[in-house]
């Protein structure tokens, strides 16, 4: 269990049932019936659709919108997971602000844009209602297919080449799929085990054999898997977190944000989970909002996030900046932390040092300034694990730490494509993930029907 109960200050059940229950409630509530038939009539159904050029999985709002208008949620689900077999996941957790609906015609000073995301939900949710599979397998094409991960790049993989009729197998380290669907979005994004249910529908189509507990690096390698199937898909996400690299980062009290969220999605009962009264978290990407806000809903008092840049340069959206101010969490920019400080073993505090821009280039100024902590969550971002490639990087070309892929996500290896996080030049966000999964798929099915 990620925590630590050696301080005073970090305890479990600080809240009563019924806060737990508020704060980790939907963060956005889907619409009823009528609120999707009156939000549909807001689109002007642009026959350009910057809408769709903005959404890295090409889905057809302007289509699925008037689907919806008409009265087929259900077939704008279909016209939806044509494009993007994960849908239902992004439709709660993609930046739909910085995406579709800030390309929305709509979006002026008047006017506000088509709620794009909450009809994708409601879509979505219709079709799983319903408990419908749309897709159907194609005739065995007796190809095989090793996918190396079942997070959204592999399992949007996996779909669409046994849809195709290839039999694939998915090698998962963890004991259930989802990746970070799973283990890593903040909870109330993602409730009543929605993650679960979708992976399940994905793998319902048939075709997809997951195996549990297989790590790449441990279990198996790229090339043995690149000799034993007819082509590889390497999803497998980052493996590591990035450290701090400061005296002090050994002291309790000081863990990576990932683990303890994964920890706090798989935990059956929210009260349970050790929490400290004042928080710092080290970073200014999403992971740094989740943590942040959850940890205040868990019942911490006092909630900072630490950031060496200005907000404009957060990889946060300012969307996410506000559900975490407004969750009283306060985001403090221009600082970069020096060191840990600690008492007795335990996280005390933090130092920082006030940063500005000098030339071009940032630099601290001098001044410092502490802030008192009971437990410090790094943020920092993420990175491949070395142990996962081994001595297999002088096969795979590897570039900023992550794998080198071509256009078609083609690595260095003639069978072998990656997607997901741990290419280079990943965006970190789950529709390009699945984006990935569905080019790299199309790829392979090309390669599997020119073999001999």
């Amino acid at each position: 269990m990620a925590g630590d109960r050696n301080s005073p200050d970090i305890a479990a059940g600080r809240l009563s049932a019924d806060e737990y229950a508020a704060g980790f409630a939907d963060l956005h509530p889907p619409l009823d019936g009528h609120q999707a038939l009156v939000e549909a009539d807001r689109c002007y159904f642009c026959h350009d659709a910057p809408c769709t050029e903005a959404c890295p999985t090409g889905i057809d709002i302007p289509m699925f919108i008037r689907q919806i208008s008409t009265g087929n949620p259900v077939g704008a689900a279909e016209t939806i997971f044509a494009q993007n077999i994960m849908g239902g996941t992004c439709a709660r957790v993609c930046p739909v602000e910085t995406l579709c609906e800030q390309a929305c015609v709509r979006t002026t000073a008047e006017d506000k844009p088509v709620k794009i995301g909450l009809l994708q939900r409601h879509a979505t949710d219709a079709l799983f209602a319903g408990g419908t599979q749309p897709f159907a397998r194609a005739a065995p094409s007796g190809r095989r297919v090793a996918v190396v991960g079942a997070g959204p790049a592999g399992l949007a993989c996996a779909h669409r080449l046994a849809v195709r009729g290839h039999d694939v197998t998915v090698l998962e380290a963890r004991a259930k799929p989802g990746g970070l669907n799973e283990f890593g979005i903040a909870a109330y994004k993602m409730i009543d085990d929605f993650a679960r249910r979708e992976a399940d529908f994905i793998l319902s189509v048939g075709g997809i054999a997951v195996e549990y507990g297989k790590a790449l690096g441990r279990d198996v390698t790229v090339a043995a898997l690149a000799d034993d199937y007819d082509a590889v898909f390497l999803g497998f996400g980052m493996g590591d977190v990035n450290g701090l690299g400061l005296d002090g980062e050994e002291l309790d009290g000081v863990m990576d944000a990932v683990s303890y969220i994964a920890d706090l999605r798989q935990a059956d009962d929210l009260a349970a989970l050790p929490v400290g009264r004042r928080i710092v978290v080290i970073g200014g990407g999403m992971t740094a909002i989740d943590i942040a806000v959850q940890t205040k809903r868990l019942g911490a008092e006092d909630v900072t996030i630490a950031y060496r840049r200005g907000p404009d340069q957060m990889k946060a959206s300012a969307y996410e900046r506000h559900v975490a101010q407004t969750s009283g969490v306060r985001i403090k920019t221009g600082l970069m932390p020096t060191r840990v400080i600690g008492e007795d073993g335990h996280v005390s505090a933090v130092e920082f040092e006030y940063t500005a821009m000098d030339n071009g280039r940032l630099a601290g100024t001098g001044e410092h300034v502490t802030l008192a902590a009971d437990m410090v969550f790094k943020a920092i971002g993420q990175r491949l694990d070395a142990a996962t490639l081994g001595a297999e990087n002088g096969a795979l070309t590897l570039a900023n730490d992550r794998i080198v892929v071509d256009a078609d996500r083609r690595t260095s290896m003639a069978n072998v494509w990656a997607g997901g996080d741990c290419v280079d030049g990943g965006q970190d966000l789950t529709v390009a993930a699945v984006e990935d999964g569905k080019i790299a798929a199309e790829a392979i099915d090309r390669y599997l029907a020119g073999l001999n």
